[in-house]
């Protein structure tokens, strides 16, 4: 006998995800006839993998229930733990914190609505420290396998065609080499004319609608937990305390909780 109400409702809200899903595959199906007939946007992460399932060969084929994963389960995971990274990074730093709670709440006062035309053109600043974020914890340490297509020599030494080349965005992000401060180079690395994150491959690599998707994620729920909160630590815990331990898989995230204590500042609208 079951006490708990809890599975029932997770089978029920199951159901009803994978119904909401069918529904946008299929809609974006719908729109696919109309773009090859010259209408339509252009496309999104579910056109691209959509198009990736008709050009699957029989040996790896794609199936419907893997793009579902894929915009439910990796889009979500890597999502959150770059937000939780962001937020650790934040109440380490007291001295980025206050100042990109003041860029938010110079460019969202009023009625403290978060807009995409501020977020994409006003608020420099937080794009400089999720680029950071990225920097130090890319929540993909290894990035998407490449296969090389033509024979080259890459530091010395011969890579041919068809070998499969990793890159270590996370070795890069802390090359002392690299970055200013030995490793731990600041938000300002990041001002607009300087450097991009390397947190993702080449513009051409198919993944751009995800990491456009990814990008307006990251940049919409921190500003509105920072807009209407303000963040401290536990009684007793200084910045220094907060345990950055890693825990490494295809995705890399916090050993331990991240706990803080929220007071709300504006009221949320």
């Amino acid at each position: 006998m079951r006490v708990s109400r809890m599975p029932a409702r997770i089978a029920r809200n199951r159901s009803k995800m994978h119904r909401l899903m069918d529904a946008i595959i299929r809609e974006h199906q719908e729109e696919s006839f109309r773009r090859r007939a010259g209408a339509g946007e252009e496309e999104d992460l579910v056109d691209v993998l959509l198009r990736l399932q008709k050009e699957a060969d029989s040996q790896f084929p794609l199936a419907t229930d893997n793009i579902k994963f894929v915009l439910l389960g990796a889009g979500a995971d890597t999502s959150s733990t770059v937000l939780t990274w962001a937020m650790a990074e934040l109440m380490r730093s007291p001295r980025v914190r206050p100042k990109l709670q003041h860029e938010l709440r110079r460019e969202f006062a009023g009625d403290g609505k978060v807009t995409e035309e501020k977020l994409r053109e006003n608020v420099t600043y937080l794009h400089m420290v999720i680029k950071e974020t990225l920097r130090l914890h890319p929540p993909v340490p290894l990035l998407i396998p490449h296969q090389c297509r033509t024979p080259c020599r890459v530091l010395g030494h011969d890579v041919p065609v068809g070998a499969t080349v990793m890159v270590n965005a996370w070795a890069i992000g802390r090359d002392p080499t690299a970055w200013g401060g030995g490793g731990d180079a600041g938000v300002e690395e990041f001002l607009p004319e300087r450097f991009e994150s390397l947190s993702r491959s080449a513009p051409d690599d198919g993944c751009a609608p995800d990491w456009r998707w990814g990008w307006q994620t990251w940049s919409s729920r921190s500003p509105r937990l920072l807009l209407h909160f303000d963040f401290k630590l536990p009684a007793g815990m200084s910045p220094e305390e907060v345990d950055m331990t890693e825990v490494a898989g295809v995705t890399t995230w916090r050993r331990d909780d991240l706990l803080v204590v929220a007071v709300p500042r504006i009221p949320a609208t």
